[in-house]
């Protein structure tokens, strides 16, 4: 098929401010935020939304291609190894081509996401500031700021450094499995590091399941609340949420084979207790959570040699409450 054109609206105000930018739909079948950004950008061009100050872009379908066949990815997931390439050969390198630009123009980056199992919303932060090598940040603070701001009650970090392990693991099993596993660290960078990387910073709101209709509004009122907070509209700061329960990711499963399963249907956040089974491989051999934790991204339907599930423990450095 001809791959549909890419579009952003872009918004800015007559004060100097902050440079915001929105996605949505970086996977094709996660459509709330496109949906929420079309009610944002409809109030703007009718006055009822006003930015005041800085500059929004809205980018309402960030993989059109995906988007079109109402699926998670086009060529390859948009979110992963994302980059400039001077050699495109999928669709998602074109798409690339033109994000990061637009990306290294904007400061903030919210990126609006849903999930498969039933769960409650969350959000997802980067890391505690830091100098390292992997994903050096200095703007933990301000994510943290925001993130208690938009409307939900847990948050999540620990991504890339988990990502960077399980890349780890993962080398280790392709050369016996011969499966196509991504055993490259930098396979973990999606929008939010990528941001981070130039200098900015930004957050992932899973705001609830796939084709669940109130996953929209909570897209919608993290738009209007990080619009209120960073001062691009003339409205309060809002309150930071009263209670906010804070997890770290810490392990990273991969399908290896169709036939390897769950020992039950998990949920995002299911809890598990160590020793507990959590999947049976093909072979029959059981994975069994090693700490007291939670089950997070649980993906049945996942391709052999992709992420499968991810284990998460508690983090007092994001709870609050």
């Amino acid at each position: 098929m001809t791959p549909p054109p890419l579009k952003s609206i872009a918004y800015a105000g007559s004060a100097p401010g902050t440079r915001l930018i929105v996605f949505g739909a970086v996977h094709g079948n996660e459509t709330c935020g496109t949906h929420a950004i079309g009610r944002i950008a409809a109030e703007l061009d009718a006055g009822t939304l006003r930015i005041a100050a800085g500059q929004l872009t809205l980018v309402p379908v960030a993989n059109p291609l995906a988007y079109a066949m109402q699926r998670r990815i086009g060529d390859r997931n948009l979110n992963r190894m994302l980059a400039p390439t001077s050699t495109p050969r999928e669709f998602e390198d074109h798409v690339a081509n033109w994000l990061c630009p637009l990306l290294a123009a904007h400061e903030v980056l919210l990126d609006l996401h849903s999930f498969q199992s039933p769960s409650l919303p969350f959000v997802m932060v980067g890391p505690e500031d830091n100098a390292g090598t992997l994903e050096p940040f200095a703007h933990a603070a301000r994510e943290e700021a925001l993130a208690q701001r938009l409307g939900v009650s847990r948050a999540v970090d620990g991504w890339l450094d988990t990502y960077a392990a399980g890349a780890v693991r993962r080398r280790e099993l392709g050369a016996s499995l011969g499966l196509p596993l991504d055993t490259d660290p930098r396979y973990g960078i999606g929008t939010t590091e990528y941001m981070r990387s130039l200098g900015g910073w930004a957050l992932t709101l899973e705001c609830g399941q796939h084709d669940d209709p109130a996953a929209r509004d909570v897209a919608y009122r993290a738009i209007v609340n990080t619009l209120a907070h960073l001062r691009l509209i003339d409205a309060p700061d809002p309150a930071p949420a009263a209670r906010l329960e804070g997890l770290r990711l810490c392990e990273v499963f991969a399908r290896l084979h169709a036939d390897d399963a769950f020992a039950q249907p998990w949920k995002s956040f299911d809890p598990v207790r160590a020793g507990q089974p959590v999947a049976t491989r093909h072979d029959g051999s059981t994975l069994s959570a090693p700490f007291d934790g939670y089950v997070v991204f649980p993906n049945p339907l996942a391709i052999p040699g992709n992420e499968w599930f991810y284990l998460a423990k508690p983090q007092p450095r994001l709870t609050r409450g």
